[in-house]
């Protein structure tokens, strides 16, 4: 019989992951050099989608009815119709309907498959409400990364596109924060029956890194962020820049707890092994759910 194979070292794990994080960033450095509009709206729809296809693959591994298929289908269509109307070749601007038109779908198709199979206590709202989450957590909020690029309109979307860059620095520095100091100094726990390797010391981090990382983008690139920091009058363009970075560094911590509740639930780890040392495309946007949508409303509603 053979050995049971050793879980890898701490060491290894951070290796794996700083080889991962630093391709990511290379991938991403090179859409954003582009300046193409389809360029990033390309990368952000492929981790949609493949995040929707890793979260049905994780009921399913789980136990948990759901109509993957439909949900990977409506993932794909919401996508594509969102970046026609963003990127100008369907005309008129975002329509108001789009949004509410796609969670009914959501809702009634799950409902309308469901009527096919026979009801087992509340395996059928189990089975809606999944497909439901799975629209409105990946496909959904994840896609407001495309909305930012075209909330501040320029040549080659450069301004849009910069503030997505540092929403993206300052929710993945959160992350990374939370993990150099949890792993090297973390002794108390956070949330041990959510995540057991969340520490408050790692949280610490994760605001000090997400400040150094929004106060230093802001700093070299302030001038592709027209009206960026205006917005909080009373705090003044630094002010605002400390405040929305440690509002962005608590939601990303929600999000990558949101997500360890999914796997604890359903007895997972990781959402897929694409990313060595992190995990799948969900594993890595699964804090960015959550900020991104603040940030598009920060710019359409304070900025």
């Amino acid at each position: 019989m053979p050995a049971p194979s050793q879980p890898p070292s701490k060491r290894a794990v951070f290796i794996r992951r700083t080889a991962s994080t630093l391709g990511l960033w290379g991938v991403v450095a090179a859409g954003f050099a582009s300046r193409l509009g389809w360029a990033y709206v390309s990368l952000i729809g492929f981790l949609a989608v493949l995040a929707s296809i890793e979260f049905f693959q994780m009921l399913r591994a789980g136990g948990m009815k759901s109509f993957p298929r439909f949900g990977v289908a409506l993932a794909v269509t919401y996508s594509v119709v969102l970046y026609l109307f963003l990127l100008g070749v369907l005309p008129g601007g975002m329509p108001e309907w789009l949004d509410g038109a796609a969670v009914f779908v959501a809702l009634a198709g799950a409902f309308t498959l469901q009527l096919r199979h026979p009801i087992r206590g509340t395996e059928p709202l189990q089975a809606v409400a999944a497909n439901v989450v799975g629209f409105l957590y990946l496909p959904f909020l994840f896609n407001f990364c495309a909305r930012i690029v075209f909330t501040v309109p320029g040549e080659g979307q450069v301004p849009g596109a910069t503030l997505l860059l540092w929403m993206i620095a300052v929710t993945k520095f959160s992350d990374m924060g939370a993990y150099i100091v949890g792993s090297a100094i973390g002794k108390h726990k956070m949330i041990p029956h959510v995540s057991p390797g969340k520490t408050w010391q790692g949280f610490g981090g994760a605001l000090a890194f997400a400040l150094l990382a929004g106060c230093g983008l802001y700093a070299l690139f302030h001038d592709d962020m027209p009206n960026f920091a205006t917005g909080l009058h009373v705090l003044g363009g630094w002010g605002a820049v400390i405040v929305l970075s440690l509002v962005l560094s608590l939601l990303a911590v929600v999000g990558d707890l949101a997500e360890s509740v999914i796997k604890r639930s359903l007895g997972i780890k990781d959402s897929g092994h694409m990313l060595p040392g992190i995990g799948g495309a969900l594993d890595l946007i699964d804090s960015l759910c959550f900020t991104a949508p603040v940030l598009y409303f920060y710019l359409q509603w304070v900025a």
